[in-house]
């Protein structure tokens, strides 16, 4: 094949998997974030992953790479090129699968089973554009109990999470067997450590009155019935949740007894619970015109990827 036969290939493939990457946007201009790629950094503070192990080399299944360390803004969720700035090195990687060039190994991090670029995004993306099963990689392992599903968003990671951590918290505490309440949910990670300290000061006010250490089943139940259940008595009072779409009750339990112990530190401890909700409802609640600036931001976004894919 003539060199300019070559680079006028590369210059093709570049150009399908940039239109590729611009049609993504596009589907997804009401929730750009499903079609950006995943920040490792991001990945490593949900995971918490507690030590690193080197694994050396390895062959690495192109699908199971689902983000990088610091390119993510550069590719989309399918490691597709967002820039034309990326073009020349792009087509250089193209070039050398096109005329069997062995390029060095990619170093990637393996976090709960799947894989974030180190450094090779452009080797990566040019793999995934031409079907590429497998790649040569030097992999350093994060060590974490939970396991991730390939193909997954950010939004669906941190979904995987809650789930573990719910798992978790419902089997070192039995709080499901004690209370009967199985539906102590969350849409964010890290509210069941919350919880569990929530009942662990609960436990200790308790026991100021007591000369015995009451057990932690008891201080569970305890907590559940005279602190959980009557905050959410108020949520539904207040019809608190129809303010905030998208929220579990336990979900607004935490913020609104965070708000109401701030309240009984600047007002005193007199303050009712019904006070703190009304008022909560009132200062936090509103969503004036949330989903007509959504669509307008939306629609301006949607121009300014035309205008940018026209003038490329």
């Amino acid at each position: 094949m003539s060199q300019t036969y070559l680079s006028s290939q590369t210059d093709e493939d570049f150009y399908r998997a940039r239109n590729k990457a611009f049609f993504n946007e596009l589907q997804h201009i009401l929730n750009p974030e499903e079609a950006t790629l995943i920040s490792f950094t991001d990945i490593k503070k949900l995971l918490k992953p507690k030590n690193e192990v080197y694994k050396g080399m390895q062959v690495v299944p192109v699908n199971l790479i689902a983000g990088s360390e610091g390119r993510y803004n550069d590719f989309d969720n399918h490691f597709l090129p967002k820039s034309n700035f990326l073009k020349a090195r792009w087509e250089r990687v193209d070039m050398a699968h096109l005329t069997d060039v062995t390029l060095p190994p990619i170093s990637l991090y393996e976090l709960g089973g799947l894989y974030f670029v180190r450094d090779g995004n452009h080797r990566v993306s040019v793999a995934k554009m031409k079907g590429i099963e497998a790649i040569d990689a030097e992999v350093v392992s994060l060590q974490s109990e939970i396991k991730l599903k390939p193909g997954s968003t950010k939004d669906e990671m941190i979904h995987q999470v809650i789930n573990y951590e719910k798992r978790v918290f419902y089997s070192e505490t039995n709080f499901g067997d004690i209370t009967d309440c199985w539906c102590l949910d969350f849409t964010s990670p890290g509210q069941y450590d919350l919880i569990y300290n929530h009942i662990l000061i609960h436990k200790y006010y308790i026991n100021m009155d007591k000369e015995e250490e009451i057990p932690l089943e008891d201080a569970i139940l305890s907590w559940y019935k005279n602190v959980y259940l009557p905050v959410i008595e108020a949520v539904r009072k207040h019809r608190i949740g129809k303010k905030f779409k998208g929220k579990t009750e336990s979900d607004i339990y935490v913020f609104l007894i965070k708000y109401w112990d701030e309240l009984k530190q600047k007002l005193g401890n007199d303050f009712s619970l019904d006070a703190a909700a009304e008022d909560f409802k009132n200062k936090y609640g509103k969503k004036t015109f949330f989903h007509i600036i959504k669509n307008l931001k939306a629609k301006i976004q949607m121009m300014k990827l035309l205008k940018k894919h026209t003038q490329a």
